[in-house]
């Protein structure tokens, strides 16, 4: 085999304290690294990269505020997204079962980023 595992996503964000507040607060996730430009999180297989975007800097104004495509898998996604709900996260809407027989569940971070709980079929 070629590649290994994914070792790491990156995520933009124009306020890294706000945002490392969600993700260590909110989400409960443990930083393994944080200074004023960057932090690090464990997820228990990729890390989540949280790096700062300068503002008003056109080549990063893309970067921020998008469907990022991370999905942290979750076991029962209704007791999930009541969860989050309960600290103030708002859903784009209910668990959507899709065709291959997962759930998902679409939800944003201080940085309007559209993040994802998904559970997948037992």
């Amino acid at each position: 085999m070629i590649l290994g595992p994914i070792e790491a996503v990156r995520l933009f964000t124009r306020n890294i304290r706000r945002a490392r507040a969600f993700y260590t607060k909110t989400l409960e996730l443990t930083s393994s690294f944080a200074d004023d430009r960057l932090a690090i999180f464990e997820t228990g297989q990729a890390k989540l990269l949280l790096e700062l975007c300068e503002a008003d800097d056109p080549e990063t104004d893309v970067l921020v505020g998008r469907f990022a495509g991370i999905s942290f898998t979750v076991s029962d996604i209704t007791a999930s997204v009541a969860a989050l709900g309960a600290r103030g996260v708002v859903f784009d809407g209910p668990p959507a079962r899709q065709d291959w027989g997962g759930i998902l569940a679409h939800f944003r971070d201080p940085d309007v980023n559209v993040l994802t709980l998904v559970q997948y079929p037992a």
